[in-house]
């Protein structure tokens, strides 16, 4: 679904974090136009709207306030679910002060569902490395929606372990005199994750001899967790080795631990081998899931055995699982006949498959690396086409294929585009750019304080 492009947007209000300072401030008219009492749109249609929209935090912001009501009809979990994605924009563009307005605005009862729309607030903090805005954030979520409770406590632990602040999240649930919650084994588990997450396979086997020692009962996600650091540790077989002591200790194993260890097998002994445990997991009666079939295809895809991969999409799809933007990536990453990666990706438009925006950036790069323009355009176009807003990588994946063609003036087109849409631009001589360079949601060490 596409909408007109917004030229009537909201504008940042002061940091003012109340419902009436929001009330007073937002007061533009909407970009979009006003929405029909017999509109309907289902929850998938907003949510895929907002996500197009995800680098444009004001086209979004207008969308979610005239789809509100369409939300609204659906109940209060299709509101929560919209209010959540919404929230995760404004994070990822640094919109704090407008997020909490958001959040202030639209009490949900019972609070509960406003979880996700914390865990997204949460998230998007630790992704900028505001640590202390997060634990704010986490006494807010208490004082003002009554979610001081273990499950909202381990949402903020996860956030901060997702993005490299496992030690400030032990020091937090471990080390402090006071911890919010006693911990338990998912606290252990998360620091666990934590740990592998920066890649300190020291400090993750130092941790997990700490769990025995302090006798904590380690359940199979933390074998699960245990298992992935082993294999992305360089250690494969280890993780093999572990996966039989879990089976003669009687653990029911879930599609978690069968899907890393096919991974891990796979590193270490070949595909066929991921093919021979996934059969084994069959006979098992557990069910593989769509990042079964994906790890599966990634390895054959890797060894150049195309055929036996989409064999495997055949077989994916009669077992229930549809292949998703990372089953296409697969093939992408590795397929060398320009011909052939389009076809693919005008399959994958036709099947209802909707591409990430990781999608269109790497097949613009690929083509670009290669010198082909007009299949770098096809894939601009279709991204546009199908509601898409180009982030930052997306713009400088299309510079650069420009100026690789010595096409400065069009290039120079589009650099001043993106800068007009507040895009950072890599630094380039022949455009004369001298700003940072574009930044990922991890990057943002220099932000200030939000709160």
């Amino acid at each position: 679904m596409r909408f007109p492009p917004s030229h009537q947007l909201y504008r940042l209000f002061s940091s003012s974090t109340s419902a009436a300072a929001a009330a007073a401030s937002v007061h533009l008219p909407s970009a979009f136009p006003a929405a029909d009492p017999s509109t309907t749109l289902d929850l998938d249609t907003i949510l895929e709207t907002l996500t197009s929209y995800a680098s444009d935090w004001q086209r979004a912001l207008d969308f979610f306030h005239w789809s509100s009501a369409a939300a609204a009809a659906g109940g209060p979990t299709h509101t929560a679910a919209a209010l959540s994605r919404t929230i995760d924009i404004l994070g990822k563009h640094f919109e704090f002060p407008l997020a909490w307005s958001l959040l202030s605005c639209h009490p949900l009862s019972p609070p509960d569902l406003l979880r996700p729309s914390f865990r997204a607030l949460f998230n998007r903090l630790a992704a900028a490395h505001l640590v202390d805005d997060a634990l704010t954030a986490f006494d807010r979520a208490a004082a003002e929606h009554g979610l001081r409770d273990r499950v909202t406590f381990h949402l903020l632990v996860d956030a901060l372990c997702d993005h490299r602040h496992a030690a400030e999240a032990e020091e937090i649930c471990l080390r402090s005199k006071t911890p919010p919650f006693p911990p338990d084994t998912k606290t252990y588990n998360l620091i666990l994750r934590g740990w592998l997450k920066m890649g300190w396979w020291s400090k993750c086997r130092e941790f997990w001899e700490e769990m025995d020692r302090k006798g904590v009962e380690k359940d199979l996600h933390s074998y699960s967790i245990y298992m992935d650091i082993l294999s992305k540790a360089g250690k494969p077989w280890k993780t093999v080795k572990l996966y039989k002591e879990m089976k003669k200790k009687g653990f029911l194993l879930d599609v978690v631990v069968y899907n890393t260890v096919i991974q891990a097998i796979g590193f270490s002994q070949g595909v066929d081998f991921s093919v021979r445990m996934y059969r084994e997991m069959l006979d098992s009666g557990c069910k593989p899931n769509v990042a079964t079939f994906n790890t599966i295809i990634k390895l054959l895809c890797q060894e150049g055995r195309f055929r036996e991969g989409y064999a495997f999409v055949d077989q994916m799809r009669k077992r229930g699982c549809e292949p998703n933007a990372m089953t296409y990536h697969c093939f992408f990453q590795n397929l060398s006949r320009p011909q052939e990666i389009l076809g693919l990706f005008d399959k994958m438009i036709r099947s209802g498959c909707r591409p990430k925006m990781d999608t269109y950036v790497m097949l613009m790069s690929k083509f670009g690396r290669w010198g082909f323009l007009r299949p770098v355009f096809m894939i601009w176009n279709s991204m546009l086409e199908h509601g898409c807003s180009p982030d930052a990588f997306a713009y400088n994946a299309l510079i650069d294929a420009l100026l690789q063609k010595g096409m400065v003036d069009m290039a120079r087109k589009y650099d001043e585009e993106m800068v007009a849409k507040g895009l950072s631009p890599k630094p380039r001589k022949v455009l004369g750019t001298k700003g940072p360079g574009m930044q990922s949601d991890d990057d943002h060490d220099d932000v200030t304080h939000v709160f």
